[in-house]
């Protein structure tokens, strides 16, 4: 077990986010740490992590996006409030579980940003993070407010992308 818990970000408009916190909880199970990830407006499926993750016993995933693959902004839903409802509340469960090492709070801040979560009450659920549970946010557009309550942030910054060149999201490579 940990003794203190820190809050990581990592950000921005370039791809790995959820990549650099997925290889976390990887690096956090070969030490024996339990993992949760809860992910906001994702359903699970189709992702070749997420099914890696079930052969992995200290790693639990929770997705929370509904009928859609990944939702998206221009097509939210009652449903995809819904969702962020649940995982706000699993959320809220996992940070009190003495038994999770590593919450990962995967495109939490795409879930503010689409008005799906408030500020305030995303800074109320992360006021009540433990002492010694180590806490990562993921997502595009976190706020300075967020910025400068975390210990770590890391911007990913797209220089150059496949996408641009009319290359389609890959199996095994991009989901």
């Amino acid at each position: 077990m940990k003794e203190t818990g820190l809050i990581q970000i990592y950000t921005g408009g370039g791809k790995g986010k959820s990549t650099a916190a997925f290889g976390l909880s990887l690096r956090a199970a070969g030490w024996g740490l339990r993992t949760a990830i809860v992910q906001f407006m994702k359903n699970g499926e189709g992702y070749g992590e997420i099914k890696a993750f079930t052969a992995q016993p200290l790693i639990d995933v929770y997705s929370f996006g509904g009928n859609k693959w990944f939702t998206k902004g221009e097509s939210l839903q009652d449903e995809d409030l819904n969702c962020v409802r649940e995982a706000m509340g699993k959320t809220e469960e996992l940070m009190a579980d003495r038994s999770v090492d590593l919450l990962i709070l995967d495109e939490f801040f795409n879930a503010i940003y689409f008005d799906l979560v408030s500020e305030r009450d995303a800074l109320i659920l992360i006021s009540s993070k433990r002492p010694d549970q180590e806490l990562v946010l993921t997502g595009r557009n976190a706020s300075q407010t967020f910025l400068d309550l975390a210990d770590l942030v890391t911007e990913m910054k797209e220089l150059k992308h496949p996408y641009q060149k009319g290359v389609q999201a890959r199996r095994g490579i991009e989901y």
